[in-house]
């Protein structure tokens, strides 16, 4: 019964993720770089209030994962349970979770995701920092794993 309930759920998990991985690659070449920069249209010598720009891709990936069903508005309480406040404990959560834990995997890109719609900073952090590859890394090797598990 476990088993065919971790076979449904990674099934669903992979129908929903297959549209974030194209972006991998590209997060994984970004990892450790600036993808966005400030501009104050101050050309003609007038100071004007400064906006970021960020890489087209980077908005691509964060407007298809907004839209994906791993968005959870509560992240906050993840955090808050898990106790993470670095993006060193971040990355621990990553490493160590499994299906069981698909929720903190959530959690983690919806703060960057969500969060970046208000702290334009976000987005280019979880570049920066490669949370955004991490968190779709791990995903896809859960999915692989009980993809695997189901075909033996």
């Amino acid at each position: 019964m476990k088993q065919e309930y971790m076979r449904k759920l990674s099934g669903e998990y992979k129908e929903a993720l297959a549209p974030l991985l194209r972006y991998l690659p590209w997060l994984e070449d970004h990892a450790g770089t600036q993808t966005g920069s400030s501009y104050n249209g101050s050309m003609d010598g007038n100071n004007t209030m400064s906006f970021p720009v960020y890489d087209s891709t980077l908005l691509s990936f964060v407007k298809e994962a907004g839209k994906s069903s791993f968005m959870n508005r509560n992240y906050a309480y993840i955090y808050s349970y898990r106790r993470m406040k670095t993006p060193e404990d971040e990355r621990k959560a990553i490493k160590t979770a499994t299906i069981r834990e698909w929720d903190v995997l959530c959690g983690i890109l919806s703060k960057y995701v969500l969060g970046g719609n208000a702290k334009a900073y976000l987005w280019t952090q979880a570049v920066q920092e490669s949370i955004f590859f991490l968190v779709l890394d791990k995903m896809r090797e859960i999915v692989e794993y009980w993809d695997r598990k189901l075909e033996d």
